[in-house]
């Protein structure tokens, strides 16, 4: 009797487990669980702290109390936030714009045939994987006021007469910086549309070439529709990691001369950390979610247009 209840639990039991390990969904959730928790602790809830920040005049150091809209308020009439949005969109804008041309063209560069071309790409990948911290340390010492070498270089060629200031004055410093971040950012768009175009069929340019199509013929009307879902994805990634760059315009400026290169983020962590007002940086933090959203909105509609993907014009 006690051998048939214990075939019985076990037989009321297994099944169960069966059903668990041969459903998909259920494996599937306990798969996920453990990436769920994750992003719900490091994302969502300090997603929702920041948020929920915004709407307080919370110190470090002392609690704060719900005041509504009374941050953004305050940040719609500040001129430095709004210098720091548009200091954010340019710098975002043009930056990945050379960061796209100069990395499609890399990449087709690195496709042909060429002589060490494995050493190239292994070159190639060398800004990106450098610390971002390491990166700008260079580059500070490169735009020294006094023994830049760019400046030294300059003047042994006869083309300056004097050292550039390069981060002493506000509109060579919005240059500089946008130029350190194009130099760390070109590798992650070369490398990745090179793992696109390395999968376009080579049949395609063959019929192509047979009915008498020109490079750019077979650049606008195989290679740029066959590559534009990978364009759509690694531009995606380009301007969210532009537009919530921190590290490489704190080390190189701290948002200086006179505000001129602040980011968003860094204004943020002006104004939330160093300043102590966490209500007013997480408010401008959490203003940065909609510039966000537009960026990736635009990505999924208009990159990925069924026309443009077709090579068909607008």
């Amino acid at each position: 009797m006690a051998e048939l209840t214990a075939t019985h639990r076990h037989g009321r039991s297994r099944p169960l487990l069966e059903r668990i390990g041969q459903s998909r969904g259920a494996l599937g959730f306990l798969f996920m669980l453990p990436a769920a928790v994750l992003l719900l602790l490091f994302l969502a809830y300090p997603l929702g702290l920041g948020v929920w920040l915004g709407f307080t005049d919370e110190k470090i150091g002392r609690p704060g109390i719900f005041i509504g809209i009374e941050n953004y308020q305050y940040l719609w009439s500040d001129s430095v936030f709004w210098l720091s949005v548009f200091n954010t969109l340019l710098y975002t804008i043009v930056a990945s714009a050379l960061k796209f041309g100069l990395g499609l063209w890399l990449a087709l560069l690195l496709n042909e045939r060429l002589p060490f071309k494995a050493f190239f790409r292994a070159i190639v990948l060398l800004p990106w994987v450098v610390p971002t911290v390491l990166s700008a340390i260079a580059f500070w010492w490169i735009y020294d006021a006094q023994f830049s070498i760019l400046s030294w270089v300059l003047m042994q060629l006869g083309w300056i007469d004097g050292p550039i200031n390069f981060l002493g004055d506000p509109n060579n410093a919005r240059a500089s910086v946008i130029a350190a971040n194009v130099w760390r950012g070109i590798p992650f768009v070369a490398i990745t549309l090179l793992a696109g175009l390395q999968t376009i069929p080579p049949s395609l340019y063959e019929a192509a070439t047979l009915d008498g199509a020109t490079s750019w013929q077979r650049f606008r009307y195989v290679t740029l529709p066959m590559l534009t879902p990978i364009i759509a994805i690694v531009m995606t990634f380009s301007v969210l990691f532009t537009f919530t760059d921190f590290q490489l315009i704190y080390v190189l400026t701290r948002g200086g001369p006179v505000n001129a290169t602040h980011l968003m983020a860094t204004l943020s962590f002006q104004r939330g950390i160093s300043g102590g007002n966490l209500g007013e940086g997480a408010a401008i933090a959490v203003a940065m979610i909609p510039f966000l959203l537009a960026a990736i909105l635009f990505s999924y509609f208009g990159l990925q247009r069924r026309r443009w993907q077709q090579g068909a014009s607008d």
